[in-house]
């Protein structure tokens, strides 16, 4: 899993980071302006499950 976070950019200014909180994660997603769009918090497990699907939807 994501040991000391990450921030991924997107093509059209965006990010998304994911940060572990203890036990669990939150994932910060940001407008192009930097503004926060949205905070989730989840477990390992479900994180896991939202990487799986995504890969499911776009391997890579």
């Amino acid at each position: 899993m994501i040991n000391g976070g990450t921030t991924i950019h997107t093509a059209d200014g965006s990010s998304v980071t994911i940060t572990p909180i203890g036990l669990e994660y939150d994932l910060n997603t940001r407008n192009a302006k930097g503004e926060t769009i949205s905070t989730v918090r989840m477990n390992a497990d479900d994180l896991a499950a939202l990487i799986e699907e995504a890969e499911k939807l776009q391997p890579w």
